[in-house]
């Protein structure tokens, strides 16, 4: 059987689960949670020039919080629809 590397990162969620760290939520906690990520689909595709400058700032940002550049301009340009 061929044996999955995990990440540091994935291996903590593992070793946190055996421990029985984790609870089972409850069906209305999972459908909320399931209706946030359906109603943050991204379902449209933009293409944008900005001054490489800028899009080094934002990578470094985005790095900083362990997140995907693009991931991290979508979440700002949402934030920013939403006000």
């Amino acid at each position: 059987m061929r044996r999955i590397k995990l990440t540091k990162y994935e291996k903590d969620i593992e070793d946190r689960l055996l421990r029985g760290e984790y609870v089972e939520g409850s069906k209305e906690e999972f459908e909320e949670i399931a209706a946030s990520l359906a109603a943050h689909r991204k379902d449209a595709v933009l293409n944008i020039r900005i001054n490489s400058y800028d899009l080094k700032n934002l990578k470094e940002k985005a790095h900083k919080l362990g997140v995907k550049y693009q991931t991290f301009i979508a979440e700002i340009l949402h934030r920013a629809a939403r006000a």
